[in-house]
């Protein structure tokens, strides 16, 4: 993982886990697209920011839940994946988080 900052590669290491956002689909993103290539999906999870930082092609609207969605598909695309295998493994990264069967 040469492409993680020294603080993420500790994250992983550790077995934490890396949340990305809106941010990781604006046009110019280039950190959260390293990150997002970077990080292994069973550490990746996918956030809102609400109520700011909507994804690309919600930016300047409330950002909430809706959008999660956008986060994945961006996800999906950096990593050569589809969007049902981000998904599939950021519900199941967030459920071992947070403890939920």
């Amino acid at each position: 993982h040469d492409a993680l900052p020294i603080s993420m590669r500790e994250a992983v290491k550790l077995g934490l886990y890396i949340g990305l956002g809106g941010a990781v689909t604006f046009k110019n993103a280039r950190r959260p697209v390293e990150v997002a290539a970077a990080v292994p999906l069973d550490r990746l999870l996918v956030e809102t920011d609400a109520p700011y930082m909507a994804p690309v092609p919600h930016r300047g609207k409330r950002c909430d839940s809706r959008y999660v969605y956008r986060m994945a598909e961006t996800i999906a695309e950096i990593k050569g994946l589809t969007p049902a295998e981000v998904e599939q493994a950021t519900t199941e990264n967030g459920k071992a988080l947070f403890a939920i069967p």
